[in-house]
This record gives structure tokens, sequence and C-alpha cells, in this order.
């Protein structure tokens, strides 16, 4: 049965919404019975240059591409084999940057080509989760989609499957879904989640209303927001049913909401080189945190999972050297293939991709990052300082290092 209607509506039956056949209309279909889990769809959003990490992160090799923890594999593939025992390989969409496509795909030779969504310039992750959310609903009317950053680091995979199984069936309730990150340390780079009450969920005995989003703090409110137990860090990742997502976009920005309708419609026709060079550039520039999270949490219609897992986004070269200070027998982190590295009495970490000898005599909490045309030098407690770097060479034109 279908139903097109002038805006948005819900089947009376099952709630699913889905995309008509033109930006100007939606279309009411009658889904399948599959369990929420078999209509699951991830989305690994590849984007941006991790500047705090540069001159190791690149415009040409950002920090997704990178292996940061030892493990032999970049943070991209590691987040792939996380997210196939839940979606399957044929279930996960990656958006990156044109630029960046050989290197995604040499990464992941699984990865299907009609799930590769290539953005012609950086427009932030509204636009980069909303267009994969737009064509995959318009592919497959129902689907619920996850979206998880290509760059973060999450050890345990069995805790962390669980959590996203209760935000998916959440979702299926008709929530925007979170999973929020249990603090351990009144950390301030990252933004905070206020948990409210049990949403007493079939199937996510865990799900928590979120009563408020809350911007990256100062250490004193960040050490209130720990102590008072009711908050956990946000880990940026989303789970939705895509129409529902879409209409809490809309309702912020329906001019964008509008453009990605237009790039879905063309997504799958020859048409799409096209569009997209035509919609893309004039789409708004804003992370979904703004369009869709924080109105969603006031609206009561955001639920958090609470994530009880190892997790860090490595956001700069302080994250690298707390990621390998565990059960490490010195104090001294050493990262790249070739590194030559002597030391004394030192302690941080060592990025290097020379073969230049680096010697490091009674320095603590140094981190050194060694590259053929740039050196860095600073202390971990001055590590979020380094994008300042990146904006002064920007603003110089000396984009040759960038």
């Amino acid at each position: 049965m279908r139903l097109t209607l002038g805006g948005w509506g819900f089947c009376p039956v099952n709630g699913f919404l889905s995309l008509g056949l033109s930006n100007k209309s939606m279309v009411v279909v009658m889904t399948d019975n599959r369990s929420p889990m078999d209509r699951f769809y991830s989305v690994i959003p590849a984007g941006g240059i991790g500047s705090r990490l540069w001159p190791l992160s690149r415009a040409d090799a950002p920090k997704f591409l990178h292996d940061l923890t030892g493990s032999g594999h970049t943070l991209l593939r590691d987040t792939w084999d996380r997210l196939v025992p839940l979606s399957g390989a044929h279930r996960i969409m990656v958006v990156t940057g044109r630029a960046h496509r050989a290197a995604v795909e040499n990464q992941i030779p699984e990865l299907e080509d009609n799930n590769v969504v290539l953005e012609s310039e950086p427009r932030e992750s509204s636009a980069a989760i909303g267009l994969a959310a737009a064509i995959l609903e318009r592919r497959e009317p129902g689907v619920i989609i996850g979206s998880f950053a290509a760059d973060h680091v999450i050890s345990d995979t069995r805790r962390f499957r669980h959590a996203v199984t209760e935000a998916v069936i959440a979702a299926d309730a008709g929530y925007i879904a979170t999973i929020g990150i249990t603090p351990t340390d009144a950390a301030i780079g990252f933004g905070y989640i206020r948990c409210g009450a049990s949403l007493a969920i079939e199937g996510a005995p865990n799900a928590l209303v979120v009563n408020s989003f809350v911007e990256k703090p100062d250490l004193e409110t960040a050490e209130a927001y720990v102590a008072a137990g009711n908050y956990l860090w946000n880990g940026g990742m989303f789970i939705s049913r895509a129409d529902v997502l879409l209409k809490q976009l809309g309702e912020s920005d329906p001019e964008l909401l509008a453009g990605l309708l237009e790039l879905a419609e063309a997504w799958d026709t020859p048409e799409r080189g096209a569009v997209v060079d035509r919609v893309w550039p004039d789409l708004t520039k804003i992370a979904i945190d703004y369009t869709v999270a924080e109105p969603a949490a006031v609206q009561g219609r955001l639920a958090v999972i609470p994530g009880d897992f190892d997790w860090d986004d490595v956001g700069d070269f302080a994250s690298i050297a707390k990621l390998h200070s565990s059960g490490r027998k010195t104090d001294l982190a050493i990262l790249g293939e070739n590194a030559r590295v002597l030391a004394d009495s030192s302690s941080g970490v060592v990025v290097s991709q020379t073969n230049r000898l680096i010697s490091l005599i009674g320095v603590n909490d140094i981190i050194v990052v060694d590259t053929d045309d740039a050196l860095l030098v600073t202390t971990t407690a001055n590590a979020q300082r380094v994008k300042s770097v990146v904006d002064a060479l920007k603003l110089s034109g000396r984009t040759d290092v960038l």
C-alpha cells in the first residue's frame, strides 16, 4: 500500500516513513516484518583532517588512514572490522572525500561499490550522515542506520556490540539513539550528555532519556559532571530509523533536507555527478549535534545507551600517549616502522616516519612527530594547541605542508 503525502506523515500500521520519488512529496510504505537488527545498516563517515594530529595527519592522509594503536591496521580498518558482525559487510556504507576513495578501497577491499558515497568537498556531519540516510531510506524504506566515526578506538568489541544492539532497538521504537561513554576522568576535550530517567524499552533495558547535550566544559565543570554521576561523554555515535533522523534534520534546516533529498533522488541514476556538483557545495556546513541531537534532546526524542567500554577519539597526541601507556614497561611510546629512538629518563610519545635518529634525554611528557617535511615538538599538556599551528599555516598560505 502506498500513500503519497504533501509533507511528513506516518503509516498507521507500523509508523515507517519512506522518501517519495521527488523532494516535494513523501511516500508511506508498508514495510516487511524483519527484526530491527536485520534492518540495520552501518554508516562510517570518513572525513576530517584531524588537525590536532599534524604533521602526521594531512589532507591527503587523514588520521583514519593511519595505524595509531600499533594494531597493524588503520583506524578505518579497525572500525570496519567492529561493524561487520553487527550489520554484515554488504550493509556498511562509507562516506568519504573523492580524494580518499582509492585509499579507502585499498583498506577495505570488501566495500561494495554502491556503498561508497563520495563528497566533492567537506560539508560537516549533517550533510554526510544525512545523505547516507536519504540514500538508504530511498533504497530500503524502514532502514535503521548507525553512524560510527572512522577514527575512534574501541577495544572491548563485545560490549560495544551489546550497546549498539540496544540502541537499534531504541531506534526501532522511534527514538534517535546515541551511545554515551562512561567517563574515566574529568576530560575537557569531549562534550557531555546529561542523562534522565529510564525509557523502559523492552530489549533495551539500559536506554535512558537524554535531558540535554552539553558543550565541552572547563575543568571545574567537568569535575562536577563526573561527580554527579549522571553525565556521559558524547561519543558521536547516532543510531536511528533513517526517516526519523531526516524528519528531525528537516525541522532544523528545511533547505538542507531538500538538498539531501534531491541528491538521494539522483544518486542511483546517471544524473548523480551533475546533481552532486550543483547541489553539494551549497549545503549547510553544520555538525549533526546541532541539527539532530540537541533539538531531539529538547523534544524528548533522544535516547542514550551507556557504553561501558574503553573508547577514545584519538583527538590529539596526548591521547595516543595515553593509549600506549597501559601495560607498557617504559614511559615512552614509539610509533613508526623504521623509528630510530634513543631515550634516557624520558616519557611521552615519538612518532617517526623517517630514518632519522631521535635522541631524548631527561624530558618528560614530550611529543615528537618527525616527517619528511615537518617536525613537531611539544608536550602532552599542550597537545590541543597543535591545531593553532595548522590555523597559522593556513593563514600564511603555507598549505604545502598541510
